[in-house]
């Protein structure tokens, strides 16, 4: 038996169906999941149609400034502090009142006491973990026992201010 060398068309033929077999689905073979890029990719896309923030939207921790109480004198007093999304914080607790400043960081401003990164974030009073605040809902905390509440009838602790201008009222 003689073994006679492959011609051109033959081993196109041959490289043709190695290429074609390698490249078939087998019982394995699952779609390649591209789901997270797809997300990326819508992402992106609400991020450049969405209005570029230029300031005027009021910050959650702006609806925060004004004083707060909590329990046997203590109090939180909040102001504004030059830039947007800075405060002033004044705590007064047993040991007397201190300052700090501190910075808007989504729905939270933070600051640091005694060398310690602490936080102001919303709360109920049932979070605060003090008796006295149970059942509250406008409420505010920096960490569990030290919770600060207040009756008015602005905007909830966990809401956003309202705008800088009132409704006008609808005429009948």
């Amino acid at each position: 038996m003689t073994i006679r060398p492959m011609t051109v068309p033959m081993s196109a033929l041959l490289a043709g169906l190695l290429l074609l077999a390698g490249c078939a689905r087998g019982e394995d073979a699952r779609p390649i999941d591209n789901v997270s890029v797809a997300d990326n990719g819508a992402d992106l896309l609400a991020e450049d149609d969405a209005p570029a923030d230029n300031g005027s939207t009021p910050l959650l921790t702006d609806g925060w400034v004004g004083k707060w109480i909590g329990v046997e004198g203590l109090v939180l007093e909040i102001q504004p502090a030059g830039e947007r999304g800075h405060y002033v914080l004044s705590v007064t607790l047993l040991d007397g009142t201190k300052s700090y400043e501190g910075t808007a960081e989504g729905d939270m401003i933070r600051f640091t006491r005694n060398g310690r990164p602490e936080s102001v974030r919303a709360a109920t009073g049932d979070q605060t973990g003090l008796k006295w605040l149970a059942g509250k809902q406008n409420c505010l905390m920096i960490q569990q026992g030290e919770g600060f509440c207040r009756e008015d009838a602005g905007p909830k602790a966990g809401q956003p201010a309202a705008s800088a201008a009132p409704a006008m009222p609808q005429q009948p």
